[in-house]
């Protein structure tokens, strides 16, 4: 299994297969508009367009699940991302990444790059899952770590 076998719900309802992303560096965030770690939209944006022309996707999650820190519908979210961060990359429908009710990719993502000591569980909002052209996950993130720490990661990769 690969990131190319999930299909997720974009923001206005449709579905997007993975696999539009083949040979892509992929990296996929949860995201949230009123936490701590929003600003981090803004390293997010940078990332997608200096490396966007090389090969990277970024691809953000809305989640609901950390602190209510997502309560917006997906025109809201957009339109905060939009006017605040200039967000260019893609922002799918709002998802659960814990739980009984987390988005399939989530758990997938989780069973590939657990966290610290085994963890599954992802711990807060802007946890950052770095994927090669392969699909295979090659990183996990903390909220904590900012996007730019990942310029070197990324670079290697394409």
């Amino acid at each position: 299994m690969s990131l190319y076998d999930f299909t997720v719900k974009r923001a206005n309802g449709g579905t997007q297969a993975l696999a539009d992303y083949a040979d892509k560096v992929v990296l996929i965030v949860n995201t949230a508009s009123k936490c701590g770690f929003t600003p981090q939209y803004a390293g997010l944006e940078a990332l997608h367009r200096e490396f966007g022309p090389r090969g990277l996707v970024v691809l953000g999650f809305p989640c609901n699940q950390f602190g209510a820190q997502e309560p917006g519908d997906a025109a809201e979210i957009a339109n905060f991302c939009s006017l605040t961060y200039d967000v260019s990359f893609p922002l799918f429908a709002k998802v659960d990444v814990n739980g009984a009710a987390a988005d399939p990719l989530f758990t997938w993502l989780k069973a590939q790059a657990p966290g610290l000591l085994g963890t599954r569980g992802i711990k807060w909002n802007f946890t950052k899952f770095l994927v090669d052209r392969k699909g295979e996950v090659v990183g996990r993130h903390a909220p904590t770590v900012k996007p730019e720490a990942l310029k070197a990661e990324i670079a290697a990769l394409l």
